[in-house]
């Protein structure tokens, strides 16, 4: 029988309305929030997956 190496990767995503100065800083808030765990992604964020062969053994 094979060994068959799988990666499996889910993509979650969640818009936000964020009040910034320029684009750059609401990227660096987002960062920020996110980083701190202010913003929380979850299974109610999935959008999709990816499932493929990585190697065979």
């Amino acid at each position: 029988m094979k060994k068959i190496k799988i990666e499996i990767t889910e993509i979650l995503s969640k818009s936000l309305v964020l009040k910034a100065d320029s684009e750059k800083k609401a990227i660096e808030k987002a960062k920020y929030l996110y980083d701190n765990e202010e913003i929380v992604l979850n299974s109610d964020n999935f959008m999709d997956k990816e499932i493929k062969i990585i190697s065979y053994e």
